[in-house]
């Protein structure tokens, strides 16, 4: 309903503890990638290509609207023509190692991110490099589309902001910004809480409740440079002025830089719709 609350849930080691069920009863709960391991939220957005087919193969699409990037639906007669074509067949052994897909069943249409299998094994074979190392790096990825289907492309919500705000357009951003845009879009809401959505780390190590997980990056690496998450959050507040924006901390005491103002945002022109709030804050918001 327009005019509500929402929680945009981020992926950030801040959210570890914090109970998301019980948001259910105050607003629409938007998540990101992995979250559906964990937790089913209203809406889910991905926009790169190995976890985007993760989820649909999980078949959270069939439950739930579940928005990604260049998500266009092909005719199942082209399948043949377009991932298989020129592929020989003393390689379709290799199928197994380089085809991710879920089951056809009735489906009439499929998407698919990657190179044609021929391209994929040409690499393979000429490379030089380990078998192992290529396949890891060289995958074609396709989803067959279900019946219950809920999946829809991101171009189908995002627009050309700066022009006439009905041309489509992909602004091309991070999966957590993203969500935002799919949530102010979808529900109109007055109040936005970003939970989870930390961008920076506290350690010397990235942040991220997934990390060396499948389509994550080892916990052992450095933190994820936040430039470009602080610069499109920062954008959104700035379209949309008339809704109350909350990024909340655990904390919000400037312990760490989990915790304090993202400098970014406090140096550019200060937004007057943007506010930092912890946990306990919003808990007691939510009891009004």
């Amino acid at each position: 309903m327009a005019g509500g609350r929402v929680f945009c849930i981020g992926n950030g080691e801040s959210r570890r503890d914090y109970s998301l069920q019980n948001l259910r009863q105050y607003g629409k709960i938007y998540g990101c990638n992995a979250l559906y391991r964990d937790f089913t939220p209203d809406v889910l957005t991905a926009v790169d290509q190995g976890i985007m087919h993760e989820v649909y193969h999980s078949g959270v699409a069939d439950k739930i609207p579940c928005y990604f990037r260049d998500w266009t639906r092909v005719p199942f007669m082209m399948y043949d023509m377009m991932v298989m074509s020129g592929l020989a067949d003393e390689d379709k052994h290799m199928l197994k190692d380089i085809l991710v897909t879920n089951e056809k069943g009735n489906s009439k249409e499929f998407v698919m991110h990657g190179a044609k299998l021929e391209g994929i094994v040409k690499m393979i074979k000429t490379n030089g490099e380990t078998y192992e190392k290529n396949v890891n790096n060289a995958t074609l990825k396709v989803s067959w589309i279900s019946e219950d289907d809920q999946s829809h492309s991101l171009m189908d919500v995002m627009v050309d902001e700066d022009g006439d705000k009905t041309t489509p357009k992909d602004h091309g951003w991070s999966c957590g910004p993203t969500s935002g845009y799919v949530a102010v879009k979808r529900e109109q809401p007055k109040e936005v809480f970003l939970i989870g959505h930390d961008l920076l780390s506290a350690t010397k190590f990235i942040n991220n409740m997934y990390k060396s997980t499948k389509h994550y990056t080892a916990s052992q690496n450095g933190p994820t440079p936040a430039v470009n998450w602080i610069r499109q959050w920062y954008t959104l507040f700035r379209w949309n002025p008339d809704i109350k924006f909350y990024k909340v901390n655990q904390f919000n005491d400037g312990r760490d830089a989990v915790n304090s103002p993202i400098e970014d945002w406090e140096n550019n022109k200060k937004l007057p719709n943007v506010e930092y709030i912890s946990y306990s804050t919003l808990d007691n918001m939510l009891k009004l």
